[in-house]
């Protein structure tokens, strides 16, 4: 029997858009290689997420790895016990492989960011040691390609850009989408409730995800002010979890005194899909994005999106979204007004979304990445 380990310190909703991805990756595995006598999975977790995964078959187990992230911990200790749990082949769902990990390895790369946009503003650190941790950074993920079995790219536009920047020959990287699930939760509070519980009153655009710089989203407030002006009753909702970005972003609104911008923090699921469906228009101005979950979220709830037209994002959503240039205001308010007048049925067939959202299965994800675990345990 061939031993897997799957490193998902980042699983659940505290890991972000990792955590889902790693999350679904272990959810779907199970269903379609649960209980092969061929091979035996060990998903390694933190004390924060341990008791969230719960094995259903008797060849997944889990183990406690409390190693931080991007920490001494997880390049010393982190290594040594994986070396002590005598793996035939580990999974790194993120980048921070340890160095000092020298058996047989797959590794997702969901995106080159700080390739791209290595500025002092993505960071809360002193600048000095910023540069450090950057140098840091691109040290650990050229390590990674280049040692690891096998790379996983969540996108055509990442695989490319790992190819492109890191010099890794096509036949190493296998491209796998992410998945998106067309479901609706039943809410029993019903949407009223769960709108006024965040001070929401429609009509309103719709950000989820996180508040990084390169999120764009201090333009986008700039531009909902503009459309505001001649639509007094409508909101700008960010969604995202509290941290030094989130408070940033508040304080760009209190200051400028931008009215209208409405803060939920943290949004679960359940309460989450009510904000989708319910919103005029999602808009996603993201400079880069290596996959971009959030708007496939919000199609799969029949809400119109605007989407930034760079990185992965025209290859993502193709004919779903009205597209702009991120960089552009002037670009961003005429496609955001063209989304506020169009009809969600005429724009967006319930059929098209669909058959859109069927290329993104979780299912098909975790296939592939069992066929990827296959050839390298040949």
């Amino acid at each position: 029997m061939k031993k897997i380990g799957i490193d998902a310190r980042f699983y659940g909703p505290t890991g972000k858009g990792l955590g889902r991805y790693a999350q679904k990756l272990v959810e779907y595995l199970e269903k379609i290689d649960g209980g092969n006598d061929k091979r035996q999975y060990v998903v390694f977790l933190r004390k924060e997420n341990f008791d969230l995964y719960q094995p259903k078959h008797d060849n997944f187990k889990k183990a406690l790895a409390d190693f931080n992230w991007y920490s001494f911990s997880e390049q010393v200790h982190f290594p040594l016990f994986l070396y002590s749990q005598r793996l035939d082949l580990v999974h790194f769902c993120h980048f921070n492989v340890p160095l000092l990990y020298f058996k047989q390895f797959a590794v997702t790369i969901h995106d080159l960011i700080l390739f791209h946009y290595p500025t002092v503003k993505n960071t809360t650190l002193n600048k000095y040691f910023y540069f450090f941790k950057l140098f840091a950074y691109k040290i650990a993920i050229r390590s990674a390609v280049r040692r690891a079995k096998k790379i996983i790219a969540v996108s055509k536009f990442t695989k490319d850009d790992i190819i492109a920047n890191l010099k890794i020959p096509k036949s190493k990287v296998k491209m796998t989408y992410e998945g998106c699930e067309y479901q609706c939760f039943v809410n029993y509070q019903g949407d009223k409730t769960v709108l006024g519980k965040y001070g929401i009153i429609k009509p309103y655009l719709l950000y989820v995800g996180n508040v990084y710089p390169h999120k764009n989203l201090e333009r986008l407030v700039e531009v909902f002010t503009r459309i505001r002006k001649s639509n007094q009753n409508l909101q700008l909702v960010l969604v995202g979890g509290k941290d030094f970005f989130y408070s940033r972003l508040e304080k760009f609104v209190k200051e400028g005194k931008f009215e209208g911008v409405i803060f939920p923090g943290y949004v679960p699921d359940s309460e989450l899909d009510v904000l989708y469906k319910n919103a005029q228009v999602y808009v996603f101005p993201s400079l880069y994005e290596g996959f971009g979950l959030p708007p496939l979220e919000a199609l799969a709830k029949n809400t119109v999106v605007a989407s930034s037209d760079r990185t992965s994002m025209p290859e993502v959503l193709e004919d779903t979204a009205f597209y702009f240039d991120p960089e552009d205001l002037d670009s961003m308010e005429k496609t955001i007004r063209k989304c506020l007048t169009e009809s969600k049925k005429d724009s967006f067939p319930i059929d098209k979304v669909v058959a859109k959202l069927k290329k993104f299965s979780w299912q098909t994800m975790a296939n592939e990445t069992l066929d990827v675990y296959k050839e390298v345990l040949k």
